[in-house]
């Protein structure tokens, strides 16, 4: 039976997998590199089944209130003229008139964290040092220098996981780059876009803008071919030059938003790459969300992937409580099927948004109706 887990890796999914196995009398602690809870970020998509994860967490009327409600997009330009418009889709949210929800992923994690009880843990600014593995549980020792024995230990930490590299030996085998950065940063709104996307994309570049929920910031997200050699991901300064080069084409309003850029804290570079493992878990440690399959934010499913997947790897260790194997083999049995539709969304020579026909069976991908019905309560 499992009595306390550590989760490392605080975002949308980490939160996720803290709400339910709380929810199911575990002791839950979550560590986290970052120094606390951090502002910012793309908007994500809450789609199709993850709907239904959404609403038996109580929480769908809240994020309901929470989306982004643009009203549509204009495609510009270099010069920043507007070539098209439309009022049925975005680039970010898709057709607007579907039931999915787009949220700021910082409005996301906010309404997870509201939702936990006082019992679960936070570890800020500090991360999984060293993994030792035994019959009864993992003993891990942190940066902070401090030791700590757990029963189970989940790495939620993100594409480029920390738990991963340490549980399993084939890092570079698993991660397939797609050979394209994506850099999301945040700005004032400074041409005062209110409700409404721009965006331009020409072969592999491109970008898209819109206002944050209060319309005071815009959230800008560039994507480009990714340089060589790799930046360092440590190496904030080298990164932003980078983006401003490849933007240096870009006229009307674009430059206003590279000198925003230079001084905002709210910046993010990842080189995009899917994450394909022939297993999720070893021993006692098992992986969920981009750790375990990251599809790249082109998909628009990270979040529901995210979402579903703490959603059944907790429901599957409540089911098997004295067998983590058999949990574990439950978890990759349900999920991998809609793993791999969804993965296979990301096509970077498509010029247009995903077809609405593939997108309606990648996002309703799993049956979860058995575990809905006996949701952990």
């Amino acid at each position: 039976m499992i009595r306390n887990a550590l989760i490392s890796g605080a975002g949308v999914t980490g939160l996720a997998l803290a709400f339910w196995l709380d929810r199911a009398g575990v002791a839950v602690t979550l560590v986290e590199r970052s120094d606390g809870f951090r502002r910012g970020g793309q908007a994500v998509d809450i789609r199709g089944v993850a709907l239904h994860v959404v609403q038996a967490m109580g929480l769908l009327d809240d994020a309901r209130a929470l989306r982004t409600r643009l009203k549509g997009m204009s495609m510009l330009d270099a010069g920043g003229k507007e070539i098209h418009r439309t009022e049925e889709r975005t680039y970010s949210a898709g057709r607007l008139d579907s039931d999915d929800i787009e949220i700021f992923r910082d409005d996301l994690c906010e309404l997870l964290m509201n939702a936990l009880s006082g019992k679960v843990e936070f570890l800020y600014a500090d991360s999984v040092r060293a993994i030792d593995q035994h019959a009864d549980g993992v003993k891990v020792q942190f940066e902070s220098g401090s030791g700590r024995s757990f029963d189970i230990l989940i790495g939620s930490d993100g594409i480029y996981s920390n738990v991963r590299k340490q549980v399993f030996d084939d890092e570079a085998a698993v991660v397939f780059p797609l050979g394209v950065v994506l850099a999301l940063f945040s700005t004032p709104n400074l041409i005062g876009l209110d409700g409404w996307q721009i965006g331009h994309r020409v072969n592999e570049f491109g970008y898209v803008i819109y206002p944050s929920r209060d319309q005071r910031e815009l959230r800008i997200g560039v994507g480009f071919a990714a340089p060589e050699p790799a930046l360092s991901r440590s190496d904030v300064d080298a990164q932003k030059r980078v983006v401003a080069q490849s933007c240096v084409h870009l006229k009307g309003d674009f430059p206003r938003f590279l000198d925003a850029m230079k001084s905002t804290d709210q910046f993010y570079y990842n080189e995009l790459a899917q994450i394909h493992m022939p297993a999720w878990s070893r021993g006692r440690a098992v992986l969920a969300g981009d750790a375990a399959h990251c599809a790249s934010p082109f998909s628009g499913q990270g979040t529901s992937l995210g979402l579903v997947g703490a959603f059944v790897l907790a429901h599957e260790l409540v089911r098997h409580p004295d067998d983590l194997a058999d949990a574990f083999a439950a978890y990759e049995v349900r999920m991998r099927p809609y793993v791999d539709l969804n993965q296979a969304l990301v096509d970077l020579e498509r010029e247009g948004p995903v077809p609405d026909e593939q997108l309606d069976a990648a996002k309703n991908g799993i049956d979860l109706k058995d575990l809905l019905a006996a949701t952990i309560r």
